[in-house]
């Protein structure tokens, strides 16, 4: 299995697309030239529709997020193996080193719009990520009009004078409308690996966090969607007949708003797809060969000395000192059991706000923000 080197130091290569020279444009211009033809897709993409930008508080979310990750040169070169090869990257390590970050990292730096995230659970299923149907809700509002049709008030019979009146009522608030009748697009929502999948001409980035959590079958299941770049919608499939085109709504917005020809979503530029695991099971070989593989291996000084820069926004020449103790702690106690980054930046953070600054509050201090995660304390 790759291992990220824990040196950060070398000059950006020429061939590198993620944390690579140029503009975005003739990044992800290089990106498009370069795809493989095992690899090609030829999905439609809708001119109706437009994946989110970079603006919003979603974007923002990922933009902070992935500002303050720290590559290593090793990290770089096996992130954009993946992205020549259009193959879903594999990244594992000990929860808190950033297998996570790395997603929102990716999306960041080459400007692909908020990451699409799929929290996986021993309870997921394939269509949970590829889409949902609210069946229950759709029988819901059938019964609804049912029932508002049998309680419509009735007009009088057109041989029966009305009494003409001086009193006008305000008209009263119309009832809030429902679908039609035999419209299954209000119920149909795409999840995030079906949104990642819409025809666009630049990916998006989906974010599998935690597949080791799944049910056995999952990642088996994921292989012919990685594979076709493609899935059918079996409800909107059985209608194409007499409703070829329907548009429904996305991971990113309910409201209609893709229009799905023929109950199938077919890509065009194939995802970045980061699928992150604790290392708590194995997966089938079919599966591993199908992916690009990155192990993280938790920082050293020097890259926490840069995570603690980037993250708090503090420039490259500042002093280090106020902060540089809690780093050499953070090290020694992750030594006896395991401690996230996070868990240093909260340290720091701290000792920058003055807090727990009594004498004699060392101990205490380190004992209740550096908590090991295993070992004797956890």
């Amino acid at each position: 299995m790759n291992r990220a080197s824990v040196s950060t130091a070398g000059a950006d290569k020429d061939w590198w697309i993620y944390r690579g020279t140029g503009t975005v444009a003739e990044k992800l211009d290089r990106l498009a030239a370069h795809s493989p033809p095992w690899r090609a897709f030829k999905g439609e993409p809708d001119p109706r529709y437009a994946a989110p930008g970079i603006t919003g508080a979603a974007w923002e979310e990922t933009h902070r997020r992935g500002a303050g990750y720290v590559p290593d040169e090793a990290e770089k070169d096996i992130v954009n193996t993946a992205l020549y090869l259009r193959r879903p990257l594999l990244v594992t390590g000990k929860p808190g080193v950033g297998k996570s970050t790395l997603a929102h990292s990716i999306a960041a730096d080459l400007q692909l719009g908020p990451v699409l995230h799929w929290p996986v659970t021993s309870r997921s299923t394939l269509r949970d990520g590829l889409y949902q149907y609210d069946a229950i809700g759709r029988l819901h509002d059938a019964n609804l009009r049912h029932l508002d049709a049998a309680t419509a008030p009735q007009s009088p019979p057109p041989s029966v004078p009305v009494r003409q009146s001086t009193y006008h009522p305000p008209p009263a608030a119309a009832p809030a409308p429902r679908p039609r009748s035999g419209s299954i697009a209000p119920y149909l929502r795409l999840g995030p690996l079906g949104t990642a999948l819409l025809p666009q001409a630049r990916p998006r980035v989906l974010l599998v966090d935690e597949i080791d959590k799944s049910d056995i079958d999952l990642p088996g299941d994921l292989l012919t969607v990685f594979e076709e770049g493609s899935f059918e919608i079996a409800e909107l499939a059985r209608i194409a007949a007499r409703n070829p085109r329907v548009r429904i709504g996305t991971h990113d917005d309910p409201e209609p708003q893709v229009q799905i020809e023929r109950g199938r979503v077919q890509c065009l530029a194939f995802p970045v797809v980061v699928l992150t695991s604790n290392g708590e099971r194995d997966f089938p070989p079919p599966f591993l060969r199908r992916c690009i593989r990155l192990h993280l291996e938790p920082p050293g000084q020097e890259k926490l000395t840069q995570i603690v820069r980037q993250r708090l926004a503090l420039d490259e020449n500042t002093d280090d000192t106020p902060y540089r103790d809690l780093i050499e702690d953070f090290l020694v106690r992750r030594v006896e059991g395991d401690l996230a980054t996070d868990q240093l930046l909260n340290a720091v953070q701290l000792r920058l706000s003055g807090a727990w600054s009594g004498e004699g509050e060392r101990a205490k201090f380190l004992d209740t923000v550096l908590q090991r995660l295993t070992g004797p304390s956890a």
